[in-house]
């Protein structure tokens, strides 16, 4: 499959839409790296991976990038065995919890990445690869002078949407109204994307996305939570 999409063009105008700040490994997520990276980890190698051969089966395949503490991945993956999960973070204590849990329950659907998720989806995803992708509480980069920095710009979704199979779900949420706002002005200006509930619409919360700690702790300061549906046009 020819990939059409401007890699050159992106990487010319990018801006990295995190800061690494690397918190210090707990002895627990240290060994997880040692023991489990083997087994769910993927080394980026800036080539085209081949899933099948990861997973051992060819079945759905759902991305989440930037799975923070990976509450909700490994939640979505052990209740939903029939497809397999890619998750993206460039975290390493993030990381190294997920795959603890991971292999507590001996998780065969998920495999993981310590990269930057532009570079994943550049670079190691091939175009059609993905029946759902994720975007969960980003940083919002609240400050004007920094929303330039976010993750959903439209160069961004129309790289997503090159690597979508037909059909395929975008999910984005956010507890952060003017990003929840920028969010809805881009996906719904992007060619590639149409809203899966109605023009200019929000999303009740799928029960897929289950409340995490993160969150909790923001409705209990007041905060709301606004869910994005798009479907691959």
């Amino acid at each position: 499959m020819t990939d059409s999409f401007d890699h050159d063009n992106l990487h010319l105008r990018r801006i990295r839409s995190f800061v690494l700040r690397e918190g210090r490994l707990t002895p627990a997520q240290q060994r997880a790296f040692e023991t489990h990276w083997a087994r769910f980890g993927i080394d980026y190698t800036g080539t085209a991976q081949h899933f099948d051969a990861h997973f051992g089966r060819q079945v759905p395949r759902v991305l989440e990038i930037g799975f923070g503490n990976g509450e909700a991945l490994a939640w979505a993956s052990e209740h939903d065995l029939a497809r397999d999960y890619i998750g993206v973070e460039v975290h390493g204590p993030g990381v190294g919890r997920l795959m603890n849990a991971l292999a507590a329950r001996d998780a065969a659907n998920v495999r993981l990445y310590k990269h930057d998720a532009v570079e994943v989806l550049e670079h190691e995803i091939p175009p059609g690869t993905l029946a759902e992708a994720r975007i969960w509480f980003p940083d919002p980069w609240h400050k004007k002078r920094h929303n330039k920095r976010r993750i959903v710009q439209p160069e961004f979704v129309a790289l997503l949407a090159s690597r979508m199979a037909p059909g395929g779900l975008l999910h984005l949420a956010t507890d952060w109204e003017p990003y929840a706002q920028h969010m809805l002005e881009v996906m719904e200006a992007a060619p590639d994307w149409r809203n899966a509930v109605a023009p200019g619409q929000y999303a009740e919360k799928p029960d897929w996305r289950i409340e995490t700690h993160f969150e909790r702790r923001g409705l209990k300061l007041g905060h709301g939570v606004w869910d994005l549906l798009y479907r691959k046009a």
